[in-house]
């Protein structure tokens, strides 16, 4: 849709992600008169909430006023457990929220490698009526939600949906209600192209190697393989090893091994070649994804490399 078509559209201002101001506006006038500051939301509310127009305004200040800051939060060079062949064990639930580039979006990191691009693992909150600026995906993203509704110009993902939008992909994520996510970015492989979007609530649950093992296989490219896998209480597996690592997000329950115990929104990250002994006296669920560290290796051995892009 131009920008002339959306003139014939009455719009709401949501001003830096926060609530939004009374009163209704035409674009067209209000863009000669001000300029908003980045990542400042429009909404078309003519159209209805699942196909709303999400549009990212660059550079900040009233037009006949001096530029200010607009107050972005990006951070330097962060290399944060960025060591993949060391284990890391975090309890998400703990760590500070700390706020991203766009007003009202916030992120817990888990591991991070490069600035504002980066090769990074968080968890990422979005407030009700926040956005993000469109944006490419030079290595990849993949998405888990977690709770509330993400929302993106190809349509709405409710808790428990499972995304991957491939490298070279690009798009506008928001929250109308607010969502909260589990976001891998800069991690896949350049050849694994395909989009991806599963409503883990419904998907089939198939029987593990074990008895009280049962699991929803999400993706497999080479190396690498996501799923979700659903331990009853009692279940114990047999010790094993990971020669590509692995790396596991706790759902609901407790998840344990013999190295420590892990309730949900434990993060674990098990190097290379490591081995342990995993069980769940409690019962849990929990995402997990194999063969990806240092990196996903393709059906021919190539690597996903280092990857660049312009997401933040």
């Amino acid at each position: 849709m131009s920008l002339d078509q959306l003139n014939a559209f009455p719009v709401r201002i949501s001003p830096s992600g926060t609530a939004n101001q009374a009163g209704v506006a035409r674009l067209a006038g209000m863009a000669a008169e001000v300029t908003m500051t980045r990542g400042d939301c429009v909404v078309d509310t003519s159209i209805g909430s699942s196909t709303s127009i999400w549009l990212a305004i660059h550079h900040a200040s009233v037009a006949s006023a001096p530029a200010a800051s607009s107050g972005r939060s990006t951070i330097r060079r962060t290399d944060l457990h960025a060591n993949l062949r060391q284990r890391v064990q975090l309890d998400t639930v703990a760590l500070p929220w700390t706020p991203s580039p766009m007003a009202g979006v916030e992120r817990r990191m888990l591991d991070r490698s490069g600035g504002e691009v980066a090769r990074a693992t968080s968890i990422v909150r979005y407030g009700p009526g926040s956005c993000f600026e469109r944006h490419s995906h030079g290595g990849g993203e993949e998405i888990l939600v977690l709770e509330g509704t993400l929302s993106d110009e190809q349509g709405d993902y409710p808790a428990g949906t499972y995304l991957r939008n491939p490298v070279g992909s690009s798009h506008a994520p928001f929250s109308e209600a607010g969502c909260t996510i589990l976001v891998k970015l800069q991690q896949m492989h350049p050849a694994d192209q395909q989009r991806l979007v599963i409503d883990t609530n419904h998907a089939a649950w198939f029987p593990g190697l074990v008895k009280g093992l049962e699991v929803m296989p999400l993706h497999g490219f080479g190396s690498e393989h996501v799923a979700l896998v659903r331990w009853a209480p009692g279940t114990r597996f047999q010790p094993h090893t990971h020669p590509g690592g692995e790396e596991i997000f706790v759902l609901d329950g407790v998840f344990q091994d013999e190295h420590g115990t892990y309730p949900a929104g434990g993060w674990l990250r098990n190097p290379p070649g490591s081995v342990h002994r995993p069980w769940s006296a409690a019962g849990c669920t929990i995402w997990v994804k194999t063969g990806h560290l240092p990196t996903t290796l393709a059906a021919d051995g190539s690597g996903a490399g280092a990857a660049v892009g312009s997401e933040a």
